[in-house]
């Protein structure tokens, strides 16, 4: 009798597992800080040794503010004798406006003296080419001899400088205002609009600080009775 064949049906293929690739993990990384910018603290202005401020020099100098500026130069010896018609006596010309600057008598004359260098750096610059300036000592310039004499000769010598000034200043133009001289002591060169805004400002600076120097009259010593015995 024949045997049957038991045909074995092969086992099934496994089925490889397929992975599920990993889910992505996002990582939110936190806003920077915002950064704290420390305004510079401003710089402490003495309302007494500068009582209408420091200086500041225009953005541009327009037609209009340099005729503006030249105004101030025309208009400062009125200024000046106005200001000084207010002392009454002899004993207020030593009146300062703080402990250890300058005397009412000392600012009028070192007023004079310096405009009477500024007028010669403007001529110096405007007929060479950038010029070194002579710079001068003005803490001695105010112990000479010549600071005795009454301050109204100083006034009506900033009278008749600034009169020849304000011609010069009238006639010149925007390429002339671009002239310069050197300064050797600050190592700076300034352009003749820059030293415009400069003396314009100076002028109305040292009229505000005889002022304040007025105002700041010393405090009289209270005389001490003595008891009678």
């Amino acid at each position: 009798m024949a045997t049957k064949k038991v045909i074995k049906k092969p086992a099934p293929k496994k089925t490889a597992a397929v992975k599920k690739p990993a889910a992505k993990v996002t990582t939110v990384k936190p806003a920077p800080a915002p950064k704290v910018v420390v305004a510079p603290k401003s710089e402490a202005v003495d309302p007494n040794i500068f009582p209408i401020g420091k200086l500041k020099r225009p953005e541009e100098f327009t037609e209009t503010v340099i005729n503006k500026l030249i105004q101030d130069i025309r208009i400062l010896p009125e200024h000046l004798k106005k200001v000084s018609k207010k002392i009454k006596h002899k004993k207020q010309l030593q009146y300062s406006y703080r402990d250890g600057g300058w005397s009412i008598e000392q600012i009028i004359h070192h007023t004079a003296d310096s405009h009477m260098n500024a007028f010669i750096r403007f001529k110096l610059a405007l007929t060479e080419n950038n010029p070194t300036i002579k710079p001068y000592d003005q803490d001695l310039w105010v112990e000479t001899a010549d600071v005795q004499l009454p301050v109204k000769t100083a006034v009506r010598l900033l009278k008749a400088l600034h009169a020849k000034w304000v011609a010069l200043l009238e006639n010149m133009d925007k390429n002339d205002f671009k002239r310069s001289y050197y300064h050797p002591e600050y190592k700076t060169t300034s352009t003749l609009q820059d030293a415009l805004a400069v003396y314009a400002w100076h002028g109305k600076h040292h009229v505000a600080q005889i002022e304040v120097a007025l105002r700041n009259e010393p405090v009289k010593e209270k005389k001490v009775k003595k008891d009678k015995k």
